[in-house]
């Protein structure tokens, strides 16, 4: 856990004993899980940690983070982002979703021995929960990572999120020429490319930012279309 120590101190993110008891007991279960279950190609502890832990936490000190309440983790897979801010954040609701729910399984499991109380897991797509009542920009943030290009994901997203609130995607170095090209998907959808932050986890590291969307109107009851139609054909 070296590296996610001297990142958090590095970045005056406050953490104690108990947080990397936490940190170091889920690693050890979905690498255990990992086993029996596809999770993650990344099965090298330190490499784990920098790519799955310090990532995810790239966005606490932004002040998007900071002023959300609840936030959606969308496509979590194994739980990432939103285990490791859920650590950080105990003041924070977390709702986990995932098409797989063998994987949210898993984690509801890790959570409860380790003692992180404030995750939720919800299973299904985007497409049908968004249209829920109980979902419906419900959210003050909506994060994301790894799950589809920023037209796709935008339509994922921004109809769980709250007027005011806000959607990141984590991007690798290809976030601003798909900021460009989702630029009048997301007007569609009522949202506003309101900034993009660089978040090198280290100096070795590719260049990660993280694409801020504001949410500036209600999404049209249309949006997101039925399942599939998002990633089929992406809206210009």
């Amino acid at each position: 856990m070296k590296n996610l120590i001297k990142y958090l101190e590095e970045n005056n993110i406050h953490f104690d004993d108990d947080v990397i008891r936490k940190f170091e007991e889920y690693r050890s279960g979905i690498l255990k899980w990992n086993e029996f279950v596809n999770l993650t190609a990344i099965v090298n502890p330190e490499e784990f940690t920098m790519k799955h832990f310090v990532d995810s936490v790239t966005c606490y000190n932004l002040a998007e983070y900071q002023d959300a309440s609840n936030v959606l983790d969308l496509g979590t897979g194994a739980g990432f982002p939103g285990v490791p801010l859920a650590i950080l954040s105990p003041e924070k609701e977390f709702t986990l979703v995932d098409s797989l729910n063998k994987r949210l399984k898993i984690i509801n499991e890790l959570c409860e021995n380790i003692g992180i109380t404030n995750v939720r897991t919800v299973h299904g797509r985007a497409e049908d929960l968004a249209q829920k009542k109980e979902h419906r920009e419900k959210y003050s943030l909506c994060i994301s990572r790894a799950v589809a290009n920023l037209s796709t994901l935008s339509e994922y997203c921004l109809p769980f999120v709250g007027k005011g609130g806000y959607m990141m995607a984590y991007k690798g170095g290809d976030g601003l020429k798909e900021a460009e090209e989702a630029k009048n998907a997301i007007k569609t959808l009522g949202g506003r490319l309101h900034r993009i932050v660089d978040t090198p986890i280290d100096e070795k590291a590719e260049a990660h930012k993280i694409l801020i969307i504001k949410k500036i109107a209600g999404t049209p009851a249309k949006y997101p279309r039925k399942a599939g139609s998002p990633s089929k054909e992406p809206l210009k």
